[in-house]
């Protein structure tokens, strides 16, 4: 199944992307390749296959979900590079101050 130009403009226009003509000519047979892939892996037998969520074969080792204490402000504040009493002191991002119109 090769894709046409207007095929492949439509494509480029749906992901967004701005392609130039010689872009387009080149990306076509590749999609088209893809594509083929794509329905050669439609023609095999899964029926008999399990749904699996990774192809390794592993279990996720997960920790109790349990509580614990957070930190205090000191803890949280004491690597910081400037501080306001009990907060962060960064540089102001987007300007000094709001102004009403």
């Amino acid at each position: 199944m090769a894709l046409s130009t207007d095929d492949v403009r439509r494509l480029a226009r749906l992901a967004r992307l701005e392609l130039s003509d010689e872009e387009i000519d080149a990306i076509g047979p590749q999609i088209t390749k893809i594509l083929g892939f794509v329905e050669q892996l439609s023609e095999l037998d899964t029926d008999d296959v399990e749904p699996m969520t990774t192809a390794l074969d592993v279990d996720n080792r997960w920790r109790p979900d349990q509580p614990l204490a957070g930190l205090t402000n000191d803890e949280a504040l004491q690597n910081a590079p400037a501080r306001d009493e009990d907060c962060f002191l960064v540089p102001p991002v987007l300007g000094t101050a709001a102004t009403k119109h």
